[in-house]
């Protein structure tokens, strides 16, 4: 277990996971449902999703250490791209994903009725998501699966924490777009290390 590396990859996922459509889902899930059963629905989909991404991020790992690097550079960049464009119109879309997943959200739910619906909208909505791609391309260019399913896990879980507990009030005093500008930064960050390494290596 390397803790290095789970709390860079901590680093890296939290601020890329906190302006996402994950934390919006979360928050108008607790408004339905009972906040314990919506953190635990949404942190076994948070699990599975990290798990899937560890496996193909190992898988894509036994290609050549150039092919890896070019690749995790162009994840990295991709992603700040993918911010940066949708950064303008974040808070606009957080209202009108809040909408579509309370309309998702119906009926009244109790127990594992709740854990369940709560999975079932995460796991759907988290496919293809930014963090999964991260975290894969974590595991194909540092190695240690474990440390980075953890730090993963970790950061998911501690996003979709807080906006259960206190979504609405993070939304009322932090911009949406300037989460996505700090979170571009951070992905830039890695690609301009991922370019320099490549570089001298």
């Amino acid at each position: 277990m390397d803790w290095q590396l789970t709390l860079l990859t901590f680093g890296l996922i939290f601020p890329v996971e906190l302006p996402d459509k994950t934390f919006v889902a979360a928050l108008v899930l607790s408004t339905r449902y009972r906040p314990g059963a919506v953190w635990l629905g949404v942190g076994i989909a948070f699990g599975l999703q990290c798990l899937i991404a560890v496996s193909a991020g190992q898988a894509v790992s036994y290609l050549p250490d150039w092919i890896v690097s070019t690749v995790s550079i162009a994840l990295f960049l991709v992603g700040a791209v993918v911010l940066l464009r949708a950064a303008p119109g974040a808070d606009v879309q957080e209202r009108q994903q809040e909408e579509s997943f309370a309309a998702r959200a119906t009926g009244e739910g109790q127990g594992w009725r709740a854990v369940l619906t709560s999975f079932l909208v995460l796991f759907a909505a988290e496919w293809g998501d930014l963090s999964q791609l991260l975290t894969l391309n974590l595991v194909a260019s540092k190695g240690s699966p474990i440390s980075v399913f953890v730090g993963a896990w970790a950061a998911l879980l501690t996003v979709s924490g807080l906006a259960v507990i206190a979504g609405r009030v993070l939304l009322r005093y932090l911009r949406l777009s300037l989460l996505h500008y700090f979170a571009a930064t951070v992905c830039l960050s890695f690609a301009g290390v991922g370019i320099y390494r490549l570089a001298i290596g």
